[in-house]
């Protein structure tokens, strides 16, 4: 039986995707994911709400036993070093967690474990023998991740055994073409390994209802992934895995095998609330089995199947719990254009980021909301968050706030002073501030982060104009009760800012309530024209944000600049090597021409697939290329490309492709084209 959303709730269970405890966290993380779900928490708690806001480190899988291989250390030496710095970086930007928790806990292990045993005493698995990678030289079975090989989707060299991260194609390790272990290098054999899997087949009917009829109101990006996955059908998923490092899968006939990480990572959203339920003296079952609680997922794009699939599935299967009402995933954040790869040490990291911008927790907040990845992948430059800071915190926003306190304490000592009679001026002004908690509260029940924060800015907008129109410094010598009015009103916005900041900017807040002493802190507070008493003293005026210099922000592109260098100089030591000798017949059978793309447009549901209108000079085909990350579909139109013309069709993602363009791949991973002379016809062959 379907669980129907709810219309109201009594409390929230809300939680953070788990990062991986195998490096420290970035930018890229906070827009995705945690900024998001602090400020959305935030204001609920400032509405009242009982929320439990869930995080911790995820600290199994194959990601953590690859750091440990790299390092020449143990899983457990990695997750204790990283879970400690993650969850300082979280805490000095304001993250609000309820609890941090740790996927090794001993609550964590055996809430995992015994959601397996329900699961399998309930016949919901199914016991089945396969052959699967297996390393000769390290003697050991290989997880997807464990393997490398080529796409057969986009022909990409790097594909991992589980998904391409070029073209997004989702895999199996059978898949690949001339898989490698990432153990030894060596080519893996197959043998066969027993594992428990659970038929999320069954739940595909389920699942149509539940979300393509129930839950029509998701962000399009989570709604358009899942009609997807579940359109091209589902398929059983193993859910052990032969591992030596995670949780021992609970049955007598499993030795060696523990449970997949993305079975027991979500259950660690579980555990972390019995903990915290202990500490704080409440009942945990309240937040994940009562009907009148709002589960709400916050998470990056990369892991929509699992919270929105195959963790509601497997909830559904146990039976006792609730399903998530939202799952308000966001996209990717790039950096100067290029997508962020801990890798290659192209991110900014938190802890590095408050060493060079001390105190400047809010600024980052403020611009990575602003400039949300919400629907789309964007780009996070540094002279944007210069100017977003200068011109918008300390132009605006810090700029109204200081002149209301500076003009207060000159005029009338700190003392906010009464309000007299109200001109049209002064009533339109108490109007527009009245509607202000409405708007942001409303985009952010929507889920709608950047408009909210654009509704706060336009407050403090809202603020100057009205000191810009009154002009009170010119009316103080011969109108001073005016300019008592005037001040009043500009105090009551200052103080209404900072009841509404606080889930966007928490530490600003906490500045402004030390100087502006508002009668309430909550939402419904706000909005109020006396929400300052009259006879108030205000606080020290503190400067709540500084100018950037251009000299901070050529420091940080310097710093790119030199990583970037650094990668290429790596790069030019990783130049694929050439391939097997092919013999001259075998050359001959491929028919490369040169073309001409006449239109192109974006895969829908796909952020690395482009469709192209090519004319070959015998005819005008379709073809499907993975260069969405490289080149954008207008400024292929037009082009002069080589084609492979004879190549079999194929479908990719529903569409026929017939051909392939050719392009060089740097080093780097950078493609181009490769182009013909620009005096060669199309149809012109290749010899």
């Amino acid at each position: 039986m379907l669980k129907m959303a709810k219309k109201s709730f009594n409390r929230y269970t809300v939680t953070s995707a788990l990062p991986y405890a195998n490096g420290p966290v970035h930018i890229g993380h906070l827009a995705g994911v945690y900024v998001p779900a602090d400020i959305y928490v935030r204001y609920l708690r400032s509405k009242g709400k009982d929320v439990a806001f869930i995080c911790g480190s995820d600290e199994h899988g194959v990601a953590i036993t690859l750091k440990a291989r790299k390092e020449g250390i143990t899983p457990q030496q990695v997750v204790d070093k990283y879970h400690e710095q993650i969850k300082k970086s979280f805490k000095d930007f304001g993250i609000s967690f309820d609890i941090y928790h740790r996927t090794s806990s001993k609550t964590h292990h055996e809430t995992a474990a015994d959601f397996f045993k329900k699961l399998y005493d309930d016949g919901k698995f199914v016991e089945q023998s396969s052959k699967q990678f297996f390393d000769p030289i390290e003697k050991q079975f290989l997880a997807d991740r464990y393997i490398k090989g080529t796409c057969p989707t986009c022909s990409f060299p790097e594909a991992y055994g589980d998904q391409c991260e070029n073209c997004g194609s989702t895999l199996s390790p059978g898949e690949l073409i001339n898989p490698k272990s990432m153990l030894s290098g060596a080519e893996p054999t197959m043998e066969e390994t027993k594992h428990w899997y659970f038929p999320l087949d069954q739940y595909e009917e389920w699942l149509k209802e539940w979300i393509l009829k129930e839950h029509k109101e998701w962000k399009p990006n989570v709604y358009g992934q899942c009609k997807s996955w579940i359109d091209n059908g589902l398929k059983p998923r193993p859910m052990t895995r032969d591992l030596d490092w995670g949780i021992s899968v609970p049955l007598k006939d499993a030795k060696g095998k523990v449970l997949y990480v993305w079975f027991d990572a979500p259950i660690g959203y579980i555990s972390a609330t019995k903990d915290w339920a202990k500490e704080t003296g409440k009942n945990w079952e309240d937040y994940w089995k009562k009907e009148d609680t709002r589960l709400i997922h916050f998470i990056g794009k990369d892991n929509i199947v699992f919270h929105c699939i195959i963790f509601p599935a497997l909830l559904q299967a146990e039976g006792s719990y609730i399903l998530p009402d939202n799952v308000p995933a966001n996209e990717f954040l790039n950096l100067e254009s290029n997508k962020i790869s801990t890798s290659r040490n192209w991110a900014v990291w938190l802890h590095e980021y408050l060493e060079e911008f001390p105190d400047k927790q809010d600024t980052l907040r403020y611009v990575l909301t602003a400039n949300a990845p919400e629907t789309k992948d964007n780009d996070f430059t540094w002279k944007d968050f210069q100017a977003r800071n200068n011109s918008e915190l300390l132009a605006i926003f810090g700029n109204f706030i200081n002149r209301a306190v500076v003009l207060t304490h000159k005029y009338f000592d700190g003392l906010v002073p009464s309000l007299g009679e109200l001109t049209p001026e002064d009533q339109s002004t108490i109007d527009a501030l009245s509607a202000f908690p409405e708007k942001i509260g409303g985009s952010l029940d929507q889920f709608k982060f950047r408009e909210a924060v654009n509704h706060l800015m336009d407050l403090a907008r809202l603020g100057n104009k009205y000191l810009a129109d009154t002009e009170p410094w010119k009316l103080i010598k011969t109108d001073p009760e005016r300019v008592r009015t005037i001040m009043n009103i500009a105090i009551q916005i200052s103080g209404n800012l900072a009841v509404l900041s606080e889930p966007f900017l928490p530490h600003t807040a906490q500045k402004l309530f030390k100087t502006i002493p508002v009668n309430g802190v909550k939402w419904e507070d706000a909005g109020s024209s006396d929400l300052v008493n009259s006879g108030a003293a205000l606080g020290e005026q503190q400067y709540l944000f500084e100018r950037i210099e251009d000299e901070q922000i050529e420091a940080q592109v310097e710093k790119l600049t030199d990583t970037r260098a650094k990668n290429m100089e790596t790069d030019s030591q990783k130049v694929t090597p050439i391939k097997e000798e092919m013999k001259f017949d075998d050359f001959m059978k491929m028919d490369l021409r040169v073309g001409e793309v006449k239109a192109a447009e974006k895969v829908e549901k796909s952020d690395k697939l482009i469709k192209l209108t090519v004319d070959t000079g015998v005819d005008t085909r379709i073809i499907v290329s993975g260069i969405a990350k490289h080149f954008s579909a207008e400024e292929m139109v037009g082009k002069k490309v080589t084609v492979l013309a004879n190549l079999a069709p194929r479908k990719i993602m529903g569409i026929e492709s017939q051909g392939m363009l050719l392009f060089a791949e740097n080093p780097d991973g950078s493609l181009k084209t490769v182009n013909p002379d620009p005096g060669a016809e199309n149809g012109a062959t290749i010899a």
